[in-house]
């Protein structure tokens, strides 16, 4: 039609265009358009398979709706073996679904809702683990906790292990001293890290961690995704932007978590340039943050058992025997243990997620082990004094050769040794004697250099004069007769 209106020839329009002359002509005639001529197709190519036990199918939806097409094509093949086919079942799927739209019933309506500038924040957490980020190799089970400004769409994400209530608090501080500014409501849903469950009643929000930042709490309903549908939405967004950032990186593997969140940070800045404009109205309406940032831990006491374990958090860690019997604080960060006693930190150790978890460090515990060697069989956390593979194979190996308590004292030795000089070189005396088929405590210990005490002198026996004695003796009678 463009072309007869520029050439006002049909033939030359038509072969522009791409079509028979004929055609064309006879689309000129109508004064329509092709998409104008088209007409809904009214019958069918092929029989409907299902019209004959159609009513018994209504039947069912009308008395349970709720009915999938699958369950009802399989009650169809048992009631009438041999008349169905499986290629069949997208048919049937089509039809009810066509049944649903005509006559069943209403279905629930959701509402787009206006965001207001700086009106509210969401946070809440996203599983990370389709992104397959490896720390040296192994890969990194974690969550982000993920924070969205509605209207402007900023975002940000820190590096979780949990949906704690530690991890929140991080997640929410990071986000809010990037922006330096805080909204109206910070929105979440009912996660146990944001909300508690008092006696009775419904959960009830943490409102004193959101109060301190003057912010006003607000939750979803329980069940109800769609309340959160913006944050919900932007994990998705997220995870698939990053998953192509690591593509372009080259590798997922990172030295530790704290250089993959660097990463992430750098990214979230270069990805919130393009958000300024509207950015900019939100910060217009946020008031400035004025709250100190609160520390990102939990502080519990706990006394040390006769085991000289800790047991933090429904998780058992070991801490330095000397410690035993005394009552110690522990800061609970999201990545890690802090141990304090007297007013000076005693220990820091990795964090374990969970319950039932343990955490020994064979340093703690191997001075007092020698001595016990019979202990060492029936250990609770025995897996846990094996460093690595190394060792454990040196102690199969100790063990084969000395099925008693003697082949768990020589292990113990080597472990002692261990924690007495340097792991590393330990672990590489004993692949070398392992090899050799030579392996024992004294071997690695002059591989590893560890000096032997001298050997004691040898003293000539001193020969005593008692003579010299009662002369002695006889000189104090005569000095105190003379007195």
């Amino acid at each position: 039609m463009e072309e007869i209106q520029k050439y006002g020839h049909v033939g030359r329009a038509a072969l522009r265009a791409g079509m028979d002359r004929k055609t064309a002509g006879k689309y000129v005639r109508l004064g329509k358009l092709p998409s104008e001529v088209t007409k809904p197709r009214s019958w069918r190519t092929r029989s409907d398979p299902f019209e004959a036990d159609w009513p018994w199918i209504e039947e069912r939806l009308q008395a349970a709706p709720r009915l999938q097409a699958k369950p009802l094509f399989e009650a169809l093949q048992d009631k009438w073996p041999g008349r169905y086919q499986q290629g069949q079942l997208r048919t049937l799927q089509r039809r009810v679904r066509r049944w649903r739209a005509q006559h069943g019933p209403a279905r629930e309506v959701f509402f787009a809702q206006q965001h207001r500038p700086g009106e509210a924040m969401q946070t809440d957490f996203t599983d990370a683990a389709s992104l397959g980020v490896t720390v040296n190799g192994e890969a990194l089970e974690h969550l982000l906790c993920h924070a969205v400004l509605p209207y402007s769409n900023w975002e940000w994400a820190t590096v979780a292990f949990s949906e704690s209530y530690l991890a929140l608090k991080r997640g929410m501080q990071e986000a809010l001293f990037r922006l330096g500014r805080h909204p109206v409501w910070h929105q979440t849903d009912n996660t146990s890290a944001a909300t508690h469950k008092p006696r009775k009643g419904k959960r009830i929000f943490n409102d004193q961690l959101v109060e301190h930042f003057g912010m006003k709490p607000r939750t979803t309903k329980v069940g109800a995704k769609e309340q959160n549908g913006d944050i919900e939405a932007s994990h998705r967004a997220l995870k698939d932007w990053l998953d192509q950032q690591l593509l372009l990186r080259g590798s997922r593997d990172f030295e530790s978590e704290e250089a993959w969140e660097a990463w992430l940070w750098v990214l979230l800045d270069k990805r919130n340039l393009r958000r300024e404009q509207r950015l900019a109205e939100d910060l217009e309406a946020m008031a400035l943050l004025r709250a100190s940032r609160l520390g990102d831990f939990r502080e519990v006491e706990v006394r040390v058992t006769s085991w000289s374990t800790v047991r933090v958090l429904f998780n058992t860690y070991s801490v330095p025997s000397r410690l035993i019997g005394e009552r110690v604080r522990v800061r609970v960060f999201e990545r890690r243990l802090e141990v304090w006693y007297g007013g000076e930190r005693q220990l820091d150790v990795a964090r374990l997620h969970g319950r039932h978890g343990h955490r020994i460090n064979y340093r703690h515990i191997i001075w007092s082990l020698v001595r016990k060697p019979g202990a060492f069989a029936r250990y609770r956390y025995r897996d846990d004094l094996f460093p690595t593979a190394v060792f454990r194979r040196a102690y199969e190996t100790l063990f084969e050769a000395q099925p008693s308590v003697r082949g768990d004292l020589e292990y113990l030795r080597i472990l002692h040794l261990a924690a007495a000089t340097m792991e590393s070189e330990v672990e590489a005396a004993i692949e070398c004697l392992l090899e050799s088929g030579q392996l024992s405590a004294e071997g690695i210990k002059e591989l590893v250099g560890v000096e032997r005490p001298p050997d004691p002198p040898d003293i000539a026996a001193f020969d005593v004069e008692l003579d010299e004695y009662d002369e002695l003796y006889d000189d104090t009678d005569n000095a105190e007769v003379a007195s």
